[in-house]
C-alpha cells in the first residue's frame, strides 16, 4: 500500500508547530480530531511508527504532515532536582528503556516502555506518541477496500458502530503501554497551543470516547511529560496479554506502583489499558493494600476490581470474556511483583 498524497513541514521551534497547525487545520466541523473525512487539515508525525501505516490503510489523508523531530529540547530525560523529571515528546522509548535512572526510580514506566511492539520500532517510537496513539479495533484497522466492503463504522466514514450496533459510541480501545504505567506514577504533561503552555495530569487528557479519543485543542500538540519527585522510588511492575511474545499491540494491559514501609503497603496505584477507551486508573485498589501486606488474597482482590472496569468488546480476535479474566489475573501477578521487587 502506497502513501497519499501530503506536504511535509518541518517546523524548528514549538512556537512554529503551534503556527503551522493554526494555519493548515480546517475549520471546526470539517473533521474530527484526524478521523471523519480526514481529507483536509495536518497531522503530527513524530516517530511514525503508527501513523505511517495508518496513512496506508487511508485511515488518515491529510494535506500536511507536521514533522517535529527537528524541534529542540524534546527530545530527552531532564532529571529536576526536588521536582522529579521531564521526559521530552520526542524521548524514544528506547531511551527510557535504557535510563538507569528511570529503571532505579520510577522502574514501571521502564517495564511498560520495555514491552512496546520490538527494538527497532522502540528506536523511532516516541513516548509522546505512545500517549497520543490512536484508538484500535477489528472494524477500524483495516485497508480502504475492506472497511469499504463492511459499510465503514463510525470511527471512520460510517455512522454505525460494528462493535455495539445500535448506539452512537464508538467502543474502538486505547491500546498503548506507556500510559497505564505514566497514570501510576501521577504524571502530567504539558501542552503547547496558541495562547501559551497548559500543564494538566494524564489521568485528565483522555475522553474515553473511542473516536475522540484526547482532550486536545484542534491547534495545540503535547511537548513533555513531568514524573513527580513523590512517586520516584516506588517499586512497580507492567504486565500484558498479547498475540505474540514482542511485536503487538496489548490485548490486555496493567501497570501496578507500590510504595512500602517494612512489609506494609505505604501506597498503591493500579491501572489498566486496552480494555477501554482510555486507560484507566483503579480508583478502589488503593484501598485494598494501603496498610496491608501484599499476599495471594489482596493481589486477587485487586484483580477483581481492575476487572470489573473492564469494558473489553469485541474489538480483536481474542474474545472479551477471556481479555477481562486475563485482566484479572495480569492484575494479581503485576501487584505481586511489586509487592516483591
Amino acid at each position: 500500500m502506497s502513501l497519499p498524497t501530503f506536504k511535509l513541514l518541518r517546523p524548528r521551534t514549538v512556537e512554529e508547530a503551534v503556527s503551522m497547525l493554526y494555519r493548515h487545520q480546517p475549520n471546526p466541523g470539517e473533521s474530527k480530531n484526524g478521523h471523519g473525512n480526514g481529507d483536509a487539515g495536518v497531522q503530527i508525525v513524530a516517530g511514525g511508527t503508527d501513523l505511517i501505516p495508518s496513512l496506508k490503510q487511508r485511515l488518515f489523508t491529510p494535506q500536511h504532515l507536521l514533522d517535529i523531530r527537528g524541534i529542540e529540547n524534546l527530545e530527552r530525560i531532564r532529571v529536576l532536582p526536588g521536582m522529579g523529571v521531564e521526559l521530552g515528546a520526542l524521548t524514544t522509548l528506547s531511551m527510557i528503556e535504557d535510563s538507569e535512572y528511570l529503571r532505579r526510580h520510577y522502574p514501571v514506566l521502564r517495564e511498560a516502555a520495555m514491552s512496546v511492539a520490538s527494538p527497532i520500532l522502540r528506536n523511532m517510537g516516541t513516548l509522546g506518541g505512545n500517549i497520543c496513539l490512536d484508538t484500535r479495533c477489528l472494524w477500524y484497522n483495516q485497508s480502504l477496500q475492506w472497511r469499504k466492503s463492511c459499510g465503514f463504522c463510525i470511527k471512520k466514514d460510517g455512522d454505525i458502530c460494528h462493535v455495539a450496533p445500535g448506539g452512537n459510541f464508538c467502543w474502538a480501545t486505547f491500546s498503548a503501554d506507556t500510559p497505564a504505567a505514566l497514570l501510576t506514577l501521577g504524571a502530567e504533561i504539558n501542552i503547547a497551543g496558541l495562547s501559551g503552555f497548559r500543564r494538566i495530569p494524564l489521568a485528565d487528557f483522555y475522553s474515553n470516547v473511542g473516536d475522540d479519543r484526547m482532550k486536545l485543542g484542534r491547534h495545540e500538540m503535547l511537548t513533555s511529560i513531568y514524573l513527580p519527585e513523590g512517586t520516584a522510588g516506588y517499586s512497580g511492575a507492567y504486565r500484558k496479554l498479547r498475540m505474540r511474545g514482542s511485536i503487538d499491540y496489548p490485548l490486555a494491559g496493567v501497570a501496578v506502583a507500590i510504595k512500602k514501609k517494612g512489609k506494609q503497603v505505604e501506597d498503591a496505584r493500579v491501572a489498566i489499558t486496552a480494555v477501554n477507551p482510555a486507560p484507566l486508573l483503579i480508583p478502589d485498589a488503593p484501598h485494598a493494600l494501603i496498610g496491608r501486606e501484599v499476599n495471594e488474597h489482596s493481589a486477587m482482590v485487586v484483580g477483581e476490581l481492575a476487572a470489573s472496569m473492564a469494558k473489553p468488546l469485541t474489538t480483536s480476535l481474542l474474545t472479551p470474556e477471556y481479555r477481562r479474566e486475563m485482566i484479572k489475573i495480569f492484575t494479581k501477578r503485576a501487584v505481586m511483583a511489586a509487592a516483591s521487587a
